[in-house]
């Protein structure tokens, strides 16, 4: 079985910053890509950020130049810091991960319980 635990989550004033964490833990053969999702209210499920196993990373671009995506690939954890906030931001973080299990032949996507990030004054 396979699991990712996020934290960090809250609620901060605008400008404020917060840095997400997720780690994978299990039965991991390799972890391929590795991201956060965040739902708002009403609205669907988007991409924030992603990256690879190398340096490739990808934005949306509402948090371009204001959130960073990194990867620690010892601990099989993903990070998110977030700068600059905004009460757009506000919405449940999700972290997803492409893991390939220990005796599986492909990979497949798994996904965090999600985080709930407020930003309001």
């Amino acid at each position: 079985q396979v699991q990712l635990v996020e934290s960090g989550g809250g609620l901060v004033q605008p400008g404020g910053s917060l840095r997400l964490s997720c780690a994978a833990s299990g039965s991991i053969f390799s972890i391929y890509g590795m991201g956060w999702f965040r739902q708002a209210p009403g609205k669907q499920r988007e991409l924030v950020a992603s990256a690879n196993r190398g340096s490739s990373t990808t934005y949306a671009d509402s948090v371009m130049g204001r959130f960073t995506i990194s990867r620690d690939n010892i601990k099989n954890t993903v990070y998110l810091q977030m700068n600059g906030l905004k009460p757009e931001d506000t919405a449940v973080y999700f972290c997803n991960a492409k893991i390939q299990q220990v005796g599986g032949l492909i990979a497949r996507d798994y996904w965090g319980q999600g985080t709930q990030v407020t930003v309001s004054s």
